[in-house]
């Protein structure tokens, strides 16, 4: 949001900082973790404009999946088979650092049963068998699954089978957020929307709604909204929504959380039983974009629909809450980490396509390292652009 005349000449409290992190969902909260363990002393302000997961982080469904957005040959025709096993291991320790620092749990409600990617068509069953067989040849752990298979295990019926990737796991995204919360000594300030980043000598001054916080580096950890704050975004991450739907709680049935479609859809038995499904952003691809938050009809209406073909012990559930959520999608399907080339002082982490809980953790510490000077992979790097 732009700074208006008025709003700047209000009487601001003045806060000194090492650093300013803009956004309090699981990158920023990921990075000022990081930040800490590597110097305890630091003094960090982390700036959100709603409160903390009001962004995507809490808004998604709770997947933290390895790998990219792509199936793992799509990534292997991409990057090589190198590369694409670069980005899965980089995922699989993502999960790992999480239960290794953060600590991983039922009270979070986590559960680490793998995730299913399942094919209503034959094409997409006969790329799944490809998907199987080249992951395997590199031991990645997965499965096959024939329509019986998902039938039983998921209760999904209309499928032609699907792959189980054994390592995936799925959590209560805001319930994780406040356990990072309890670890950082920092200062984080809810309802403080950023309206300016000014130079100020050899530091930055960040103007918020009630505060001016004068750092010596600012961290934009805001993903679909980064564009909003500086045109360099405009062509490398995009505000794209993703909507969702929860109906009413059934007898608990589905062995862990599902993809279809080419992961464009997803849906996930929740801890008491409740059936969340998200997706169908492709019958509005061209509106499905920007900073807005609304619903559908359309998508909503295609959400439901999926669920009465597909899931049938939901067909006489109630819709309990309908929401949608801003994600930011990279260009190229991947992160970013770096620096402004007009700013060294500013840098930024965003554009997770889909997949910030399967990555965010791990890129924030990345990002932590590049403040103090160390690299990162090339693949994650704005330097690829």
């Amino acid at each position: 949001m732009s700074l208006s005349y008025w709003s700047e000449k209000q009487s601001k409290k003045k806060i000194e900082s090492d650093i300013c992190i803009v956004g309090a969902g699981i990158t920023g909260l990921s990075s000022a973790y990081w930040l800490l363990k590597k110097d305890p002393n630091l003094k960090i302000v982390i700036l959100e404009k709603g409160n903390i997961g009001s962004g995507a982080t809490g808004r998604n469904a709770g997947f933290i999946t390895c790998g990219s957005v792509e199936h793992f040959n799509r990534m292997v025709g991409k990057h090589g088979i190198e590369g694409a096993l670069e980005i899965w291991q980089f995922a699989e320790e993502n999960l790992n650092l999480l239960k290794n620092e953060i600590g991983l749990d039922s009270r979070l409600e986590f559960q680490e049963k793998g995730a299913f990617s399942l094919a209503t068509l034959d094409n997409e069953m006969q790329e799944l068998t490809s998907v199987s067989e080249i992951m395997k040849k590199y031991k990645i752990p997965v499965e096959m699954l024939d329509q019986k298979a998902v039938e039983n295990r998921l209760g999904a019926i209309g499928f032609k089978g699907g792959i189980h990737y054994k390592k995936d796991g799925a959590i209560h995204p805001v319930k994780l957020l406040n356990k990072m919360k309890s670890l950082l000594k920092c200062d984080i300030l809810t309802g403080q929307e950023v309206k300016g980043i000014r130079e100020l000598d050899s530091q930055r001054l960040v103007i918020c709604n009630d505060f001016e916080i004068e750092t010596h580096a600012v961290l934009l950890c805001t993903n679909g909204y980064t564009s909003s704050l500086s045109p360099y975004f405009e062509d490398k991450i995009f505000p794209t929504r993703g909507q969702i739907m929860v109906l009413s709680p059934q007898e608990m049935f589905m062995e862990g959380p599902c993809y279809a479609n080419f992961y464009l859809d997803y849906f996930r038995q929740l801890q008491d039983g409740s059936l969340l499904i998200g997706g169908f952003r492709q019958l509005e691809s061209d509106t499905e974009k920007g900073f807005s938050d609304h619903t559908s009809v359309k998508i909503q209406s295609a959400l439901h629909d999926f669920v009465i073909k597909h899931l049938p012990q939901f067909r006489h559930s109630e819709v309990t809450h309908r929401w949608s959520g801003v994600m930011g999608f990279s260009v190229d399907g991947e992160p970013l980490i770096g620096s402004l080339p007009t700013d060294s002082q500013v840098f930024f982490c965003g554009g997770f396509t889909g997949h910030g809980l399967g990555l965010a953790f791990h890129a924030g510490k990345h990002l932590a390292q590049l403040v103090f000077g160390e690299t990162i992979p090339d693949w994650i790097s704005s330097k690829r652009f």
